[in-house]
């Protein structure tokens, strides 16, 4: 397989609250950084319904697969796994909760605030018809007991597929939280395995300036890959300001 390059990328949901910093402001520039930094395949968190269709209209050479975390589809907050249909075929595709019960849908998992979900795809590339698993999540914001269970149950997942496996995702942790750690039993941080690293050490900011020291947006990785380069990527628009108050990670693999 030629090389894979993966982004995670939070854009933040679509609040009145954010003001000239809301999504009708950010979601062109959002757009435009993943066109330009020109991912394989990305997971992003956070969009709603609307946000989703946006993205869409965007980056008409993406196919996007995943179902809302609400009870209902179209209810919540996407995380959906998108990849270049040129060069990918979807096989199989499935959302599943981060909960006690993974196959209800909108079931609040241990001391979460919110239902929280994980999207898995299965992808072929079309050239060589090798496969791998993408899966991409956010853990909960507030639920300590929530973000290492949920953590597990991914972890479990990666553990019965028989591909190489990317894991993409905001998980409201650093590196060392029990979340972090949970998933790292079996998977490795593309930071810690990079060749190279790039971009500053933080995933966060205000829409003006960078949050020092608080990296919660990660890549982790089945032994099948190596990587070659991870980045944050600190891409600004108009006026100085960010697209999201997170910064997407960028990785290359092979």
């Amino acid at each position: 397989m030629d090389p894979v390059r993966a982004m995670t990328y939070n854009v933040r949901v679509d609040t009145p609250e954010d003001g000239e910093d809301g999504w009708p402001y950010r979601r062109d520039a959002v757009a435009g950084t993943i066109r330009y930094h020109d991912p394989d395949v990305l997971g992003l968190q956070e969009l709603l319904a609307g946000q989703l269709v946006d993205v869409r209209d965007r980056l008409a050479d993406y196919r996007f697969v995943g179902r809302s975390r609400g009870a209902s589809e179209g209810v919540g907050e996407y995380v959906p796994v998108g990849y270049d249909a040129a060069r990918f075929e979807l096989v199989e595709a499935e959302t599943f909760w981060l909960s006690e019960t993974p196959t209800v849908a909108g079931s609040v998992g241990w001391d979460a605030v919110h239902p929280r979900i994980c999207t898995q795809a299965r992808l072929r590339e079309r050239a060589s018809g090798e496969q791998f698993v993408v899966y991409c999540t956010h853990l909960d914001h507030e639920g300590r007991t929530a973000r290492e269970r949920g953590a597990e149950l991914v972890r479990t997942r990666v553990a019965a597929t028989d591909a190489p496996a990317i894991v993409l995702g905001d998980f409201n942790c650093e590196v060392d939280d029990p979340a972090h750690d949970a998933l790292t039993q079996s998977l490795r941080d593309a930071r810690a395995a990079a060749t190279h690293d790039h971009g500053p050490n933080t995933t966060r900011n205000d829409y003006r300036s960078l949050h020092d020291d608080w990296t919660i947006d990660h890549v982790l990785l089945s032994d099948a890959w190596s990587v070659d380069a991870r980045a944050a990527c600190s891409d600004q628009y108009a006026n100085g300001r960010y697209p999201s108050d997170h910064l997407p990670v960028v990785v290359d693999l092979r």
